[in-house]
């Protein structure tokens, strides 16, 4: 038994039938030429094979008396014909729509909470797509993995133990399993277990606190320093300080159980190349794409605020090598420069901004906790969100951020399930009362795919959203380069009446799969 960190059990207690608190994928296969055999069947043997590598997948909550304290996991055999599921997707799904179809599915199934007596995932297989070019069968898989069970990175480990990097699965050793079939707990055993994990985690507290409130001081130097380098409201020039509310966009409002999905490939190579020509990283260029997006889809509504738009930004914790399962994350603030008009001018802002809060969370990060005392938490945190969501707090009051956007790196080649090869993978992941649009990004074997999942009534269009991700791509591509910008200041002005033209021609991305 492992009783869950307080970070993990959030997840559980702030979750509503509003506000499913499960991540996952859609992914496109494509089949090994001449199958014939149901992809659904196949998978359930391949997992089979896997379960013991994959203990996200083989365990289930056991919930603490009266609710006192968080739940844990213990060992469960999952049923995998009630955890693997076969979709038969409608006609349209073999014609050219086939892309729209799938996000409609999603958008359906997504917001059906995971079943919590038993493992918290479960993969559906959607049967029906119209065949590659070549005839070979092609399927969709939307995969649901609770938040509680694993974060972005502890996501990407459990797929790299279930894929393989060719069509014939790896073969992989491992021990009969020795977990017990059935757990029982009594009622006494359950109350001292969760009472010891109290002590542990204030023991740990009190032995940690000089070091901590040590770093703390520092950060906030650090932040004031920011502060004042950054925010033009001190006189600062970089303007790219995140120390101001959110403006009131469509997405600020409390979430209805509805979701809207919509997915869009970019190709990362062409990306790379623009990021490293005006020295940004490709985070910073993920930003850059959802800002420019955004000043098209909200300027298109009339809705684009004069204030800069701010993104919440998931930071991992996590130490190099670790592949647990378990959340260990933590979430910042980025001015998005939505407000300013001048691309070069707003990649800069963005780049300050990105830099501005690398520097502040650095001096942090191995502090920020991922685990606290739960006693009595269960019983506020699941009061508090059902009351958040039901008075609509988040209609009234202001909130931090407008949008999440999430950039989870992902394998460089590609892979294979069960002998399919994987042809995209777009995230899928949580939207919340106030903040009702999540961008969740993962690079795949030479693309970035977008995952856009947003609340159905705050953005019901997101189809459209996705659009404007693919002409923002095309604005970057036509971004001249430093030196091109330089040559182009010190040029002199060309004659009246003659019209000057640039040598550049744009590339053409790849479309939307």
């Amino acid at each position: 038994m492992k009783t869950l960190s307080s970070l993990d059990a959030a997840f559980l207690y702030l979750e509503t039938p509003e506000m499913p608190m499960h991540v996952g994928a859609l992914n496109v296969y494509e089949l090994p030429a001449g199958y014939k055999g149901r992809f659904a069947r196949d998978l359930r043997r391949h997992i089979a094979s896997r379960l013991a590598v994959l203990p996200a997948l083989r365990r289930r909550l056991w919930w603490m008396p009266l609710n006192l304290a968080n739940p844990a996991w213990v060992d469960a055999e999952p049923d995998l014909n009630q955890h693997v599921v076969e979709i038969r997707l409608p006609k349209a799904a073999r014609s050219g729509e086939g892309m729209t179809v799938l996000e409609a599915q999603v958008a359906v199934l997504h917001p059906v909470l995971l079943d919590r007596s038993k493992p918290l995932w479960k993969f559906h297989v959607l049967e029906g797509l119209a065949p590659s070019s070549d005839g070979r069968r092609r399927i969709g898989l939307y995969s649901q993995l609770h938040h509680a069970a694993v974060d972005g990175q502890a996501a990407v480990a459990l797929a790299n133990a279930l894929l393989d990097l060719t069509p014939d699965p790896r073969t992989i050793e491992s021990k009969p399993s020795q977990r017990a079939r059935k757990f029982r707990l009594s009622m006494g055993e359950s109350l001292r277990g969760a009472l010891a994990s109290q002590i542990r985690q204030v023991t740990r507290i009190v032995k940690e606190l000089p070091a901590t409130v040590g770093t703390l001081g520092g950060a906030a130097g650090s932040a004031v320093q920011g502060l004042l380098a950054n925010s033009t409201l001190l006189g600062g020039k970089g303007g790219s300080g995140n120390v101001t509310l959110a403006p009131k966009t469509p997405f600020n409002v409390s979430v209805t159980a509805g979701r809207a999905f919509a997915a869009v490939s970019l190709p990362l190579p062409e990306l790379k190349a623009v990021g490293k020509a005006h020295d940004a990283t490709i985070n910073d260029m993920v930003l850059m794409v959802v800002s420019t997006a955004m000043r098209r889809y909200l300027g298109g509504k009339r809705a684009l605020p004069k204030k800069s738009l701010i993104a919440a930004v998931p930071i991992s914790l996590r130490k190099p090598g670790d592949a647990t399962a378990s959340n260990q994350a933590s979430m910042s603030l980025i001015s998005l420069g939505t407000h300013i008009a001048d691309p070069m001018k707003r990649l800069a802002h963005i780049r300050r901004a990105s830099a501005s809060m690398k520097s502040t969370l650095g001096s942090v990060k191995s502090i920020l906790p991922t685990d606290f005392p739960s006693l009595g938490l269960p019983w506020l945190m699941e009061a508090a969100a059902t009351l958040y969501g039901r008075a609509k707090v988040a209609d009234r009051i202001p909130q931090v951020a407008n949008v999440t956007i999430s950039n989870v790196p992902g394998p460089a080649v590609p892979l294979y399930l069960a002998g399919a090869r994987m042809l995209a993978n777009y995230p899928t992941s949580i939207v919340v009362h106030g903040v009702a649009l999540n961008i969740t990004v993962q690079s795949y074997a030479g693309a970035l795919d977008f995952g856009i999942m947003a609340d159905a009534a705050a953005m019901p269009d997101a189809k459209s959203f996705a659009q404007a991700v693919e002409t923002a791509f095309d604005d970057l591509l036509a971004l001249p380069s430093p030196d091109e910008q330089r040559a182009d200041e010190q040029a002199p002005a060309a004659p009246v009446g003659r019209a000057v033209r640039s040598a550049r021609t744009p590339k053409e991305p790849r479309r939307c799969r």
